[in-house]
């Protein structure tokens, strides 16, 4: 079965659809390569992914370990190269529980940096990964 659909809407925007469940989302151009900036481009949701599948895989871990992770966060950044023009650097900032124990800290991110996404994005591209376990 596929996986999901994508339309183009023209104007340089596209529609996704996950066909399992009907939920979708647009993603728009960005500004610096000719789009409106109005929307996820395909490069953030690229991006934005690594820390989507990092929380979700350490979420898994953490409710094994009968360890809340509720209300983490992860902040991302982006950086393009040119030439081709390409994702050259993703930065995932992750705030987390700070009465997390030391132990389960380390087994999380261990987690974390053996998600799917994160082996599956080009080894050229750089990823700085930061745990604070301060929230």
């Amino acid at each position: 079965m596929s996986t999901s659909k994508v339309t183009y809407l023209g104007e340089l925007r596209t529609e996704c659809e996950h066909l399992r469940s009907g939920n979708k989302y647009i993603t728009d151009a960005p500004i610096d390569n000719q789009g409106k900036g109005e929307a996820f481009s395909p490069t953030d949701t690229v991006a934005t992914g690594l820390a989507n599948c990092m929380l979700t895989v350490m979420g898994i871990k953490a409710r094994d370990m009968e360890v809340s992770l509720s209300g983490s966060t992860a902040t991302v950044t982006k950086s393009m190269a040119s030439n081709p023009r390409r994702i050259s650097k993703i930065e995932v900032v992750l705030q987390l529980p700070k009465e997390t124990s030391e132990k389960h800290r380390t087994l999380l991110e261990r987690t974390a940096n053996t998600c799917p996404v994160h082996y599956s994005l080009h080894p050229d591209i750089e990823k700085v990964i930061v745990f604070h376990w301060n929230q």
